[in-house]
């Protein structure tokens, strides 16, 4: 059954993509538009092979693992404090719920005064836009652990370090695997939108010059890179979630 569902997921976007090629290649989507899928993974493989955008991919990672890495962490820690402290949870739930209704690029201007122009600000707004999605996540998850796993631990006598390690997190583990990959692809969009204004390096620093130079093959071979990279960690996280949760007997 797993095999099946990764075929059919596989045919959805090799179908997508052969659908894209044959409108181009046809003529009904205007190359200046859009360029052949097969010619973005020729650019992209030759940008690749080349060297000549390392720096910048390079770049782009190292401040989106540190803005995840920090999302992660301090996201999951705000939901646990939140989630016990029901007077705490009430005010700020509607603050939640209306979070990402403000863009954060609003503050880059207030960013770039008190950090200057470096990789801090890209950080920062990378972290903000992931930050809330795991403090949301993990509070979901936490709320659907059921009140009888808690009270079979306090009837085993189960330390509180134990009922958290073996009741509470995994079952609010799904949740909380959510709240990651979410985050994975805020902090991706949170950094590499801010480039387009902030950086002067980058891959969203080089597909905004690519936009503005007219280079359709360095513009949509980046794309297609953040596609591949944010789509594979995703897809690493699902198999690993789904790991997990069939050693704990769950589908």
């Amino acid at each position: 059954m797993r095999r099946r569902t990764n075929l059919l997921r596989l045919g959805i976007v090799l179908g997508g993509f052969a659908s894209v090629e044959l409108l181009v290649r046809l003529g009904t989507i205007p190359r200046v538009m859009l360029i052949p899928p097969s010619e973005m993974f020729v650019a992209l493989g030759g940008m690749l092979a080349s060297g000549q955008m390392i720096t910048h991919i390079a770049l782009t990672l190292r401040n989106v693992g540190i803005a995840l890495l920090a999302a992660i962490v301090l996201g999951f820690a705000a939901g646990v404090v939140v989630h016990a402290l029901p007077r705490a949870r009430t005010i700020l739930d509607p603050l939640f719920a209306s979070y990402y209704s403000i863009p954060i690029f609003v503050f880059y201007p207030l960013f770039i005064v008190i950090f200057g122009m470096g990789s801090t600000p890209l950080i920062i707004m990378g972290f903000l836009s992931a930050v809330v999605a795991m403090t949301i996540n993990t509070l979901n998850g936490l709320d659907r652990v059921p009140r009888v796993f808690r009270k079979t631990a306090r009837v085993l006598h189960l330390g509180r370090v134990k009922t958290v390690c073996l009741i509470v997190l995994p079952g609010a583990a799904a949740h909380i695997f959510t709240g990651v990959k979410l985050a994975v692809a805020n902090a991706f969009i949170g950094v590499i939108a801010a480039e387009f204004i902030l950086s002067g390096g980058g891959i969203g620093y080089q597909i905004s010059y690519a936009y503005f130079a007219f280079d359709n093959n360095t513009m949509y071979a980046l794309i297609l890179l953040i596609l591949i990279l944010v789509t594979g960690i995703n897809m690493s996280l699902y198999a690993w979630e789904k790991h997990l949760l069939s050693r704990m007997g769950r589908r």
